[in-house]
């Protein structure tokens, strides 16, 4: 059977230097009951599309290219959880300009029929996932994600972000590149 549609997300990628301390953090948290996101997929997510019509992919792009934010410096630091008493997701986070170009993604695809983003958009990557939340496991984590409260990954230039298919396996997802959308310069 031909597939109808694929899952699709906006992102922007983060540096291979960071997502390398990125891994070295996780080494603290790894711990049974959570699972670590590979380093490797580590990204910032501004939308998350769901399964978009193969036939709706191309006017999707057109609408991303339209989309006029200046390159930007970025700061990853900080890492956190949610919800907060139960962990769930455990993030880093990033400071930026990622708020204006969340606002013009969705403004850019709101029209094609995605729904918009409710909440206030706040800028992380996920790092890991707690598979059953316990009252054990969050005392661990508590413990071990203290000392990181304030980690500082540095700065790096947001100058694209992507398009990306996300397809999910037992292993775990994989994602490709679908496009590339590069940021004017000022």
């Amino acid at each position: 059977m031909a597939q109808k549609s694929i899952r699709c997300f906006v992102a922007v990628d983060l540096p291979t230097a960071m997502r390398d301390q990125i891994a070295a953090m996780q080494n603290e948290i790894d711990v049974i009951g959570v699972k670590l996101v590979d380093p490797n997929l580590i990204h910032l997510t501004l939308k998350f599309l769901g399964d978009v019509p193969l036939n709706k992919v191309d006017v999707v792009e057109e609408a991303l290219q339209k989309i006029e934010v200046p390159a930007f410096s970025a700061q990853v630091k900080g890492i956190g959880v949610f919800p907060g008493r139960s962990i769930r997701v455990i993030w880093i986070g990033a400071l930026g300009q990622f708020a204006e170009l969340h606002q013009q993604v969705d403004d850019a695809l709101s029209p094609l029929g995605f729904e918009r983003d409710n909440r206030k958009f706040s800028a992380h990557a996920t790092i890991a996932r707690v598979k059953r939340p316990n009252s054990e496991i969050n005392q661990i984590l508590a413990s071990r994600l203290l000392p990181m409260k304030k980690v500082d990954l540095g700065d790096f230039l947001v100058d694209r972000f992507l398009l990306k298919k996300s397809t999910l396996t037992p292993q775990g997802p994989i994602y490709d590149d679908i496009a590339t959308f590069n940021l004017r310069f000022a």
